[in-house]
């Protein structure tokens, strides 16, 4: 099995940062991609930003140029750096991982999800 655990939500005013993580253990030989998605209330979960195992990264349209999404591969941890914070930003935000176990088998994991609240 494999497991997810985010850190770094909080409430944060308008215009301020703060940092996600999230790390992953278990049952893990090798990392396809991973990703952050939010889900507001009253709203479907969405892409915020995904990085594959080659470093490639596609952020939505709403994050692009403040959010900044990065990974340590020896921690296995990935990263959401978040900057100019929007009260629209507000969600509960869920790491999620494509990976593959060591017989090979593709598995998709989803973390419990961490709060950020933006507002003053």
């Amino acid at each position: 099995q494999v497991q997810l655990v985010e850190s770094g939500g909080g409430l944060v005013q308008p215009g301020g940062s703060l940092r996600l993580s999230c790390a992953a253990s278990g049952n893990i030989f090798s990392i396809n991609s991973m990703g952050w998605y939010r889900q507001a209330p009253g709203k479907e979960r969405e892409l915020v930003a995904v990085i594959t195992s080659g470093s490639t990264t596609n952020y939505a349209d709403s994050v692009k140029g403040r959010f900044t999404i990065s990974r340590d591969n020896a921690k296995n941890t990935l990263y959401l750096q978040m900057n100019s914070l929007k009260p629209e930003d507000t969600a509960v935000y869920y790491c999620n991982l494509d990976s593959s176990d060591y017989r090979r088998r593709r598995m998709f994991t989803w973390g419990k999800g961490t709060l950020v609240t933006v507002s003053s």
